[in-house]
């Protein structure tokens, strides 16, 4: 069969029939700003594939906040960026989460087929790296980058480009837009929860997470209680306490009933400013052994707010803990009081989503049913740019999101 020009937004040509041009939700620099402006629908030509690549037939998107960062052309304009590295596109198609069918291959791939139903994690590297060869660590590769924001050729199209590393199997019972949820932020949780060993979460650890809410807390309170842990949501509301206990959480602490936040500043060497900061820090710690018991602290706190939290996560961290953090949305300067870390031989860990290993972690934890992708709430294509402006004004549901491509119409979820 010849391949046709184009085919509608949720349909697709026979399997392995690759169209010459695909719709795909695009972002250029004449307009960067908010998503509602920056993402619009165009035709592009699908791209060609390396020997290492796989072209996949995307049937649904997750939504994560580095598409809005594409889009607002801040803090990094990935455009710019990339087409220092001599890569030409002027324009960048995000999207790094995604489920989908392989529809090509390139001359070395190994590991999927034509036909094959896969799931896309978003590290990607240069595997002629030394390091890589050498069989390190690929997330500390100086080739290392994220698919999709720091590459181009991402979900939000009928077709994206992946190295074959990226894919994974689909969780059978999975409909397609509940597997494009959860892998970006499921993996990312998976790693700081189960790779900094030998701070890994163990049966009985109690375990702090900030956000427990959101897309990463939502996974990491599952990863905890998977792993027979005691996971201890915080959160800023709450209606949202249901929603952690019914994911597993052990018992949820709503931040805004304390005041202590924010970075610490000189004023805390003055003995009366660091008695009412550490007053209150205790109370916090209070309300962690209300939940896991008199004495229990955080072997793990799961740290992403950054600045207004970290002094807080370091104080209540056990001896010999750690804080593991992976962002930083409140700020980036973050402040320690390092008595608290030196002499209680804590551990401050930064953590950057997720190599192999630990993608197929999470993917096996889903598999096995003790993960859900928490899928709260799908959109149709043409919504990528409103689901995207949600998500930057905070408006988006609890839980993940995803967007339907090759897949028509929404399932359930879970089949």
């Amino acid at each position: 069969m010849s391949a046709p020009e184009i085919v509608p937004v949720g349909q697709l040509p026979p399997v392995g029939v690759v169209p010459k041009k695909m719709h795909a939700q695009v972002i250029r620099p004449e307009r960067f700003g908010d998503p509602i402006q920056s993402i619009k629908q165009e035709e592009i030509e699908v791209p060609e594939i390396g020997p290492d690549e796989v072209l996949v037939a995307v049937m649904a998107a997750g939504i994560n906040y580095n598409n809005v960062w594409a889009g607002l052309g801040y803090p990094v304009d990935v455009i710019a960026a990339r087409n220092k590295k001599g890569e030409p596109e002027p324009f960048h198609i995000g999207g790094s989460d995604a489920s989908g069918i392989v529809y090509k291959v390139g001359a070395d791939v190994k590991n999927v087929k034509v036909g094959d139903e896969v799931v896309i994690h978003c590290g990607m590297w240069d595997r002629n790296d030394p390091w890589v060869k050498a069989g390190n660590d690929p997330m500390f590769a100086p080739s290392q980058i994220i698919w999709a924001y720091e590459s181009n050729w991402g979900s939000f199209a009928q077709f994206c480009k992946v190295q074959d590393h990226q894919c994974l199997p689909k969780p059978k019972h999975l409909t397609w837009e509940a597997a494009a949820a959860y892998m970006l932020v499921g993996a990312t949780a998976y790693r700081m929860l189960h790779h900094w060993k030998p701070n890994d979460v163990k049966p009985g650890d109690v375990v702090l997470i900030w956000g427990g809410a959101g897309g990463l807390g939502a996974m990491a309170i599952q990863i905890v209680k998977a792993a027979g842990g005691i996971p201890i949501a915080v959160v800023s509301s709450d209606d949202k306490i249901e929603f952690c206990k019914n994911l597993g959480a052990a018992g949820v602490i709503n931040r805004n009933r304390f005041k202590h936040w924010g970075a610490l500043t000189s004023d805390i060497n003055k003995p009366e400013v660091f008695m009412e900061w550490t007053k209150n820090a205790r109370e916090f710690g209070k309300a962690i052994w209300e939940i896991a018991g008199k004495g229990k602290n955080p072997k793990i706190v799961f740290e992403h707010p950054g600045e207004t939290t970290i002094p807080t996560s370091v104080f209540v961290c056990e001896t010999g803990g750690m804080v593991v953090i992976c962002a930083g949305t409140t700020g980036y300067n973050a402040t320690v009081d390092l008595r608290y870390l030196w002499m209680r031989q804590k551990r401050l860990q930064g953590s950057h989503f997720a190599n192999d290993e630990n993608c197929a972690g999470i993917n096996q934890l889903v598999i096995d049913k003790k993960v859900d992708p928490v899928l709260a709430q799908t959109f149709k294509f043409d919504e990528t740019a409103k689901a995207h402006q949600l998500m930057k004004e905070n408006k988006h549901p609890a839980g993940n999101m995803s967007i339907l491509v090759g897949a028509e119409k929404p399932g359930l979820g879970i089949k």
